[in-house]
């Protein structure tokens, strides 16, 4: 990373600590669809946000302009970082009261740099990222189809992250508009302050997200083979990225446990090894349980004509946006069925049920009641046997009699010394987790897994 500039500082800054940032390596289209997708979402948020960009070159705002004069209507302020080409200041859009532009010096590092920093008080978001060196790109140079030009970064919904990376960025633009720079610290500190009325659906814009990935797939095409594949994977990487760190924003809010979706997984996917599942299905498992609070277990049903049995959850049907998450999506919805049949949203019972949503349930409940009962019992030490006594008296009701036996067994593990492999995602590197299989028929799934009970 280069010395100085806005993602090394910040890089610098969460180096040491336990949450160090989830850096990758992002294609062009890559960070124009996911540009163009959190931008979209300044056109309809509950409060005008602050919008802070850098974009390298003027010439690539200019391509930019009559789109930010559209987000101008809707923002707060916008500052635009930039070393100035033709036209660079001419622009109608640059004239616009609430626009400020800040001409970089080719040498600056921030100049090399392509943001997008997005501050409100009921949306944040950003894209940091800085394009690699032709040290960087090896021998075979810097590209010449511009689809392929690399940077090197991070995006993420998390406000605390975001409102740092804001204050590193208006203290970089005060080294060149220490007036604009003072400007800029009171409308943060307004929107620190301001309470929303209500919080933008981050659910439409990871919707928004995946559209804007799969449209821009189309443009891959043109390339040769083996330059479309690693920019087709790059799509869908970030596809899942964007479902992966909606999670986490659920999981950072739980001040009970903000690892609860990783011990979820964890559990899931031991249950599914005692079961001797296959690895396809154990990763499905983990993926599942990494993102089963996208979908809370109360929500509205609407039940589609051709499909009653699989009624459309709405929080997560975003999940069936991408084809490679739907069989994820169908666990997901099916966690809070019942094994009596009592349960929702389907009313499922028995082998009804999908057997990863009956692990996925099952575990999924037990480390909450087990988080509740560290919290309100502090000092005992049999909290895994209670939560296990309790979860056997709904043996046959609300949980598979087998499931619970393995869960059983599972805790006497624990209690013997068994650890689980509980890690927060490297959400970057996520790609592991969706294979082909993951998007196979849910239906012929669930009969190769029911073999297994």
């Amino acid at each position: 990373m280069l010395e100085g500039s806005i993602l090394q500082q910040l890089a610098t800054a969460h180096a040491n600590t336990k949450q160090p940032l989830n850096l990758g390596v992002y294609y062009k289209n890559t960070l124009v669809a996911l540009c163009h997708a959190l931008e979209d979402c300044v056109l309809t948020s509950n409060s005008p946000p602050l919008v802070i960009t850098a974009f390298q070159q003027g010439k690539w705002y200019l391509q930019e302009a009559e789109r930010y004069s559209q987000i101008a209507q809707k923002a707060r302020h916008i500052a635009i970082m930039a070393a100035p080409d033709t036209g660079f200041a001419e622009h109608p859009t640059s004239q616009l009261a609430n626009v400020d532009l800040v001409a970089l010096d080719p040498k600056d590092p921030v100049a090399q740099e392509w943001h997008l920093i997005i501050y409100s008080p009921s949306y944040t978001a950003m894209v940091l990222c800085q394009e690699l060196s032709a040290a960087d790109y090896g021998t075979a140079g810097r590209p010449t189809v511009d689809l392929e030009r690399k940077f090197y970064g991070f995006w993420t919904f998390e406000p605390a992250l975001v409102r740092e990376t804001v204050d590193l960025a208006i203290a970089h633009i005060g080294k060149y508009n220490p007036e604009l720079r003072q400007q800029l610290v009171t409308q943060v500190a307004a929107i620190a302050k301001a309470t929303p009325t209500q919080l933008d659906d981050l659910g439409y814009t990871v919707s928004r997200v995946v559209d804007y990935l799969q449209i821009s797939q189309s443009g891959v095409h043109q390339l040769a083979p083996d330059a479309q594949q690693i920019l087709d994977q790059n799509l869908v990487s970030n596809e899942l990225q964007a479902f992966l760190r909606l999670a986490q924003l659920i999981d950072l809010a739980d001040t009970d446990n903000p690892m609860a979706a990783a011990e979820t997984a964890a559990l899931a996917e031991t249950i599914g090894q005692l079961l001797d599942l296959p690895a396809w299905q154990l990763k499905r498992l983990r993926l599942a349980g990494l993102l089963h609070r996208i979908a809370p277990a109360t929500v509205g049903v609407q039940y589609g004509d051709e499909a009653p049995s699989c009624p459309l959850v709405p929080a997560a049907q975003v999940l069936r946006t991408m084809p490679r998450m739907q069989a994820i999506a169908h666990i997901i919805t099916h966690q809070n069925e019942w094994w009596d049949g009592s349960g929702q949203p389907a009313g499922l019972s028995g082998q009804e049920i999908p057997l990863e949503s009956r692990i996925l349930g099952l575990v999924a409940a037990f480390q909450k009641r087990v988080t509740q009962l560290q919290a309100s019992q502090p000092q005992q030490t049999s909290v895994l046997t209670q939560a296990l006594t309790e979860f056997k008296q709904q043996r046959g009701q609300a949980w598979e009699p087998k499931l619970i036996d393995t869960l059983e067994l599972l805790v006497m593990g624990l209690q013997q010394g068994l650890e689980l492999p509980i890690a927060a995602p490297k959400i970057s590197a996520g790609m592991w987790l969706v294979e082909p299989q993951t998007s196979d028929d849910s239906n012929n799934a669930n009969q190769s897994a029911r073999s297994q009970v």
